[in-house]
């Protein structure tokens, strides 16, 4: 499941993270050449969430909203450790964490020695209320490993936090809802579109096409060669 942007401070820290983004150069709009995420879509939009941390403004001021939507919607005593993921999860987990006075760790892509830490470093936050970050999710697919991994660990992870969510894709829900987490994120590529409208960052046309992909991903993706279905995407991350 995913925190909805219904109150009017989540409504203000997406478009105040949307300027951002655009203002950086995070946000890139590219109908004629679409990109291919690593789920396998094909997008007219890309998103490098790692410019943030060459900006100390910007990342100071992201981090102070992503600690205000935590304890928002989770609470300010509820989470005692906050792990992020490898590796574009790590330097946001690490704001956050000291932002708000909490042990750190990060989980790994693949195992490094044995046993339980094998994949988690810093140390094991066994039986402790643990927030996953990341910098962003597309489909949702990427967090069961990492949420799997400080489980099976002894971790109680329950909410993950990332700064930007596609919140297009079929099953990103489905996918945290079934193993019950629940997503925090800042913004996503509908509060974009509603910053460009107070200043031209990209062509009338090119945000046209980032529309009409918005309002059918699947159908978009599959007409420039990329896939077509959220099984698809599935099957790309088991075989990885």
């Amino acid at each position: 499941m995913a925190v909805p942007q219904t109150s009017d401070w989540d409504r203000d820290a997406a478009l105040a993270t949307a300027r951002i983004l655009l203002e950086i150069d995070a946000i890139n709009f590219r109908p004629e050449e679409p990109y291919t995420l690593t789920s396998g879509w094909k997008s007219p939009v890309y998103i490098d969430c790692r410019r943030i941390i060459y900006f100390p403004r910007a990342r100071a001021r992201i981090s102070e909203l992503a600690v205000a939507k935590v304890m928002r919607h989770v609470g300010c005593e509820t989470i005692e450790v906050v792990a992020g993921g490898e590796t574009a999860g790590i330097p946001f987990a690490a704001w956050i964490a000291d932002r708000m006075h909490l042990p750190m760790a990060y989980v790994r892509k693949q195992a490094k020695g044995f046993g339980r830490n094998a994949l988690i470093e810093g140390d094991v936050p066994e039986g402790r209320r643990t927030l996953l970050v990341e910098d962003l999710t597309t489909d949702g697919q990427s967090k069961i490993r990492f949420a799997t991994a400080l489980r099976e660990a002894g971790a109680l992870v329950d909410h993950a936090f990332v700064v930007f969510f596609y919140g297009v894709f079929p099953g990103s829900f489905e996918t945290l809802a079934a193993m019950n987490i629940t997503l925090l994120h800042l913004c996503t590529w509908w509060d974009v579109l509603e910053a460009c409208r107070d200043r031209p960052y990209f062509s009338d046309s090119a945000a046209a096409e980032v529309r009409r992909f918005l309002e059918n991903p699947m159908g978009w993706s599959a007409a420039h060669g990329g896939i077509a279905s959220a099984a698809e995407a599935a099957a790309r991350k088991t075989a990885g």
